[in-house]
């Protein structure tokens, strides 16, 4: 289903010149409306007349997130703040939050290009949606909320945590489609699986999962737990928040950019110059029709490509790949640069364990240590552990001093590190409760 038709099968000549009218239009309006966009270009010597097309905006810098938190709260705005109709910001670890604001017509687009994605992700008018990502100042829930509304689906506004309620409501109100977090996907699954409810017992149909890089070995875990279709719903506040790209249910092959309001570029993380389609890099979004905050060029420190590839399902969108991690997230490792998602692809080749794992990263003396802790599967835990079920059984079993081996032989030849790996008992390691989960702990600073 295409909840836009014109708009997501514009051809690419059609789809390009509106960029390029959409964008001309933002240049001017920064320049005029943003002191700080106003400053850049002046100091540069750039006129908003050099910026004809899509093709002229590696003239521009790029707009990282300190420069929103040099500007806090309200130092970006292009309206005056009485033209607001809600303020939303991001729950960062350190320092102020980042703060993302929107008119009436930023909330209008909002709607818009979540319609579109659940749409893409097998959402239909008059389906029950359960939506667990969390409310409030976080923007995934009332963006998803927005979205079903305007699609015409029925919503619950569930929001994350509460398990066993959201357990309950599944049971008992039989939605089709469910919108989380990946890793809280998983702890659903596991919680229907304790209680001896089976997926086929489960109505759930399809599942929009975003808010934290995943890979398919995930998505299998998840597809298996729940009895799903799940497909990655991709976002960023300080874009609009969830709905700026969605994989298509056809092909589940990359998430379509809605890039008729956030144009995307993809460009080498050290030296900034755009890479071509197929190579990882940076993604770069420009806004094309925010009002309340538009931002030229923004970071986001994610790690991915673009396709621009015809898909089965007949949108033109270009495609961004999965996110790969975080530029400003990675881990330096005695020189070697590692994301989390690297270790999950290993451990996907081990049927021994399940994808329940955190990696830790320690300091001692001058060196860097690594320590991967990962759960075994029940069976083979059961059977080592015997009647006594406990991590010492497992430290003992040979049989596991050669599965820790052969995980720190395929680390070892697949990324050049040695890590620590511990076997854990399932069920033992950090699970989500609604809201994003920390794979990586890097304690060498704390």
């Amino acid at each position: 289903m295409l909840f836009n038709r014109e708009i997501e099968t514009m051809s690419h000549e059609s789809l390009r010149e509106l960029q390029n009218k959409r964008l001309r239009n933002t240049v001017q309006y920064v320049y005029e409306q943003v002191p700080y966009y106003r400053e850049v270009f002046d100091r540069l010597s750039i006129k908003p007349s050099d910026i004809q097309t899509v093709e002229d905006l590696p003239k521009i810098p790029f707009t990282k997130k300190q420069t929103l938190r040099d500007y806090y709260p309200f130092g970006l705005l292009a309206v005056p703040r009485e033209n607001l109709i809600r303020i939303h910001a991001s729950s960062g670890t350190t320092g102020k939050p980042t703060v993302v604001c929107y008119t009436a017509n930023d909330i209008d687009v909002f709607a818009e290009v979540n319609a579109r994605s659940l749409a893409a992700g097998g959402g239909q008018p008059g389906m029950i949606l359960h939506n667990a990502y969390g409310y409030g100042l976080f923007t995934g829930g009332l963006g998803i909320h927005y979205g079903g509304e305007r699609l015409g689906m029925t919503v619950v506004p569930v929001s994350g945590g509460v398990t066993q309620r959201q357990i309950t409501l599944i049971l008992d109100f039989k939605p089709e489609v469910i919108c989380c977090t990946p890793s809280y996907a998983q702890t659903l699954g596991e919680e229907f699986k304790s209680r001896g409810i089976t997926p086929e017992q489960v109505s759930l149909k399809y599942g929009l999962l975003g808010a934290e890089p995943w890979t398919d070995t995930i998505r299998a875990n998840v597809e298996a737990a729940l009895g799903i279709k799940a497909t990655n719903i991709y976002g960023l506040s300080e874009i609009i928040g969830p709905g700026v790209s969605q994989e298509c249910i056809e092909a589940r092959a990359g998430s379509h950019i809605w890039e008729d309001h956030f144009y995307p570029e993809v460009v080498n993380p050290d030296t900034g110059e755009s890479l071509p389609d197929g190579k990882e890099g940076v993604l770069i979004f420009t806004h094309l029709t925010r009002e309340a905050m538009p931002l030229l060029r923004y970071w986001t420190g994610d790690i991915t490509y673009l396709n621009h590839e015809p898909c089965a399902c007949g949108r033109t969108h270009v495609r961004m790949g999965p996110i790969r991690g975080r530029s400003d997230d990675m881990l330096i490792v005695r020189g070697v640069n590692l994301y989390p998602t690297q270790i999950e692809e290993i451990l996907k080749r081990v049927p021994e364990v399940v994808p329940h794992y955190q990696v830790i990263v320690k300091r001692e003396g001058t060196l860097d240590e690594v320590e991967v802790k990962v759960e075994i599967v029940e069976e083979l835990f059961r059977s080592v552990a015997q009647e006594v079920l406990s991590e010492e059984t497992i430290e003992a079993d040979h049989l596991m001093h050669d599965l820790r081996n052969k995980i720190a032989h395929l680390i070892r030849d697949t990324l050049g590190l040695t890590m620590k790996v511990t076997l854990a008992a399932p069920g033992t390691v950090p699970r989500s409760e609604g809201g994003k989960l920390r794979r990586a702990v890097d304690m060498r600073n704390l």
